[in-house]
């Protein structure tokens, strides 16, 4: 909790004073230990160094530190301390002993400064000044608790409330049962305030819940800041407040070697391609405060219910964006079967309604267990004959989703398997392909077989098969049949469609850092220990030591106790306790294993109505179990918003405006 430099007692309790971690970069971790002047640093790594050390902001130079808003503060890429004098040591073999540093302690020993009229400590607040920080961290807790227990601001349709009653909306009501409650602070600020306004406005409101996101995406911007890598992974359009949005999650490893996915925000979704890259990486960067040099793989999520387009979209932004970071590898999001995020991107309007339908027939009988009982007992009886084809109907029926493409579905089960599955179909993509092609050259056979099912499935379900008036139109001289339309417009089409995707989803960075799984000691031992990796090389503390490292690792499991199982995923790795001797190990499982992910968004939109969402409350509640500094949240909302007398400038809505 104190800061690193000799001598230096402020402690990091204090939230007013920003400390930072030692750099991983070796040669920039010697300056700051040197300028230090800690005898005892000078033989712990750039790994310890930054787990277990950190100086303060008074060490830096004012030009040094930024402030991109209230609330964070962030050294520059090549900040140094220079309290101290950075030459005068360098010549001098006895700098280093114990006396000349305290001696260059009692130089440096600041003398307390005093202006007239003013004084360095802290003068105490007036009586009004503490209710009114009180007052604010009340609203504040109330705004937590609704974010976090999803509660609606408002409450009430404006239809279903008689004429001429007036109702408080679940914000007021809550403030009105803590007031009644006995919390005197409220109450005594509500009975000076005018009848006809508003207790706390709808702007006071806004601008709390925008200090409250953005407190809770800085504490998840320093936990991912501390891990460095991290992946950006993107969902399928909400819509928040009747305006369309793009839910943006990050993933890291955090200080204990837990794998996280956490909620940051959403970005406004533009129809414009470009622009939507260009704001996407605003967003991130400038406004959320990222480093996307740090950022190491990139992924996006499409379902039928997509705007249509949304996939090729997306699949430009995530280019623009590997252009500016080729680190950040483009790849398939785990949540989602190989198959069906292939056929959702088809960008084909027959094949997005046939999907969309399924979906919606699937999603009526998982509604109840009962329904899907009822179900399987028609299949049985529709499949007396075929027993078998009725059982595996069954099972697809309960899987949500059915097997679109039988190619890949080995392989994408596989990517969805144990680590060693996932690292073996990095190798069978090139038969996997292979066979795509053969169907692509053979599409006119495929398109006959794909086309007699379809016409007997038409049949059986007394369906007349007949084309879009708009195509005969296009190709009247033509002798189309409908045989041929299936081919042209949906087979070709399709087939091509996947062999691009998966040729752009496993490209060769990607299938290098499948390669890197090896690492994995139950892999290790499947390939009889001898592997060697070189990916990420500029991602590690000291690549220098890669190679030896590497052979100790491979010795330590090959010449295990009997009794010792191999580890068989990166996180049973990363918890190892002897990790810490394997730093650049350890640096590209974290790596490995932040690719992407998705979770838990999706409770939400399903719990709140469209009309009631609201972007900073899906914040506080997706983001439950991230601590708040109410604190910090009421100096922040004081500073931005509120008069020299400690009071909110904005309190004039009134019931009747609202």
């Amino acid at each position: 909790n104190f800061c690193a430099a000799h001598k230096c007692t402020r402690k990091s309790t204090q939230y007013n004073l920003a400390f930072f971690r030692f750099p991983w970069a070796p040669a920039r971790c010697q300056k700051w230990v040197e300028n230090c002047r800690r005898v005892d640093l000078e033989d712990k790594t750039p790994d310890q160094l930054n787990k277990h050390y950190r100086l303060c902001a008074k060490d830096f130079e004012t030009s040094m530190i930024c402030r991109t808003s209230p609330y964070r503060t962030v050294l520059r890429d090549n900040a140094i301390l220079t309290i101290f004098d950075l030459t005068s040591h360098l010549n001098n073999p006895h700098s280093r002993h114990r006396k000349r540093i305290k001696e260059l302690t009692m130089l440096r020993t600041p003398v307390k400064k005093r202006v007239k009229g003013k004084n360095e400590d802290i003068l105490p607040l007036t009586l009004e000044k503490k209710e009114n920080k009180e007052y604010l961290k009340s609203l504040f807790e109330i705004l937590i608790l609704m974010g976090k227990q999803n509660i609606p601001l408002d409450g009430h349709e404006a239809d279903v409330i008689p004429e001429g009653l007036f109702t408080p909306d679940n914000f007021q009501a809550l403030l009105e049962c803590r007031i009644n409650s006995g919390e005197e602070v409220l109450r005594k600020l509500f009975e000076t305030t005018a009848v006809n306004t508003l207790f706390c406005s709808k702007t006071q409101q806004r601008q709390m819940l925008e200090i409250c996101e953005s407190c809770i995406r800085e504490e998840t911007h320093r936990e991912v800041r501390d891990s460095h890598f991290f992946s950006i992974i993107s969902d399928d359009v909400v819509d928040i407040a009747g305006e369309e949005h793009l839910p943006v999650l990050v993933r890291f490893v955090d200080e204990s070697h837990n794998l996280r996915e956490e909620f940051i925000g959403f970005l406004p979704y533009e129809t414009d391609t470009e622009i939507l890259a260009v704001k996407f990486h605003t967003m991130i960067t400038e406004k959320w405060g990222f480093n996307m040099g740090y950022c190491r793989g990139q992924a996006y999520i499409v379902s039928t219910t997509s705007p249509r387009g949304f996939s090729s979209k997306m699949k430009v932004v995530a280019s623009r964006r590997l252009e500016k970071y080729p680190h950040a590898i483009y790849t398939l999001c785990s949540s989602c079967a190989l198959n069906t995020w292939l056929a959702k991107s088809v960008p084909v309007m027959g094949v997005s309604v046939a999907l969309g339908t399924i979906e919606e027939v699937c999603s009526f009988f998982h509604r109840s267990p009962q329904l899907l009982l009822e179900l399987d007992n028609v299949i049985s009886v529709l499949f007396q004959n075929s027993k078998e084809r009725g059982k595996e109907l069954k099972e697809i029926c309960h899987s949500h989703w059915p097997s679109i493409c039988t190619l890949q579905r080995t392989f994408g089960k596989n990517l969805q398997g144990q680590t060693s599955d996932v690292f073996f179909t990095g190798g069978s993509l090139t038969a996997v392909l292979h066979s795509l092609n053969e169907v692509m050259e053979n599409v006119e056979v495929y398109n006959e077989f794909w086309f007699e099912e379809a016409t007997n499935l038409a049949t059986k379900l007394d369906i007349q098969m007949k084309l879009p008036g708009k195509f005969l139109r296009a190709h009247q001289e033509s002798q189309l049949t409908s045989e041929s339309y299936c081919k042209e417009t949906l087979s070709v089409p399709t087939v091509e469609h996947i062999i691009q995707e998966l040729k752009d989803i496993f490209s060769e960075q990607h299938l290098k850092a499948v390669k890197c799984l090896s690492l994995v000691p139950s892999v290790m031992g499947q390939l009889k220990f001898n592997t060697s990796e070189e990916h990420y090389r500029s991602d590690l503390p000291n690549s220098d030591t890669l190679s030896a490292e590497l052979h100790c690792w491979r010795i330590k499991w090959k010449h295990r106790g009997k009794d010792i199982e191999l580890p068989s995923t990166i996180r049973e790795a990363l918890h190892l306790p002897d990790m810490k001797f394997f730093p650049n190990v350890y640096a590209l499982l974290k790596v490995l294993c932040i690719l992407p992910v998705m979770k838990l968004l999706k409770a939400y939109l399903r719990i709140i109505l469209t009309d009631q969402r609201f972007s900073n409350l899906a914040l506080l509640n997706i983001n439950f179990d991230i601590k708040h500094d109410l604190d910090l949240m009421v100096d922040t909302y004081i500073k931005l918003y509120t008069s020299k007398s400690g009071f909110p400038t904005d309190n004039s809505e009134t019931m009747e405006n609202t």
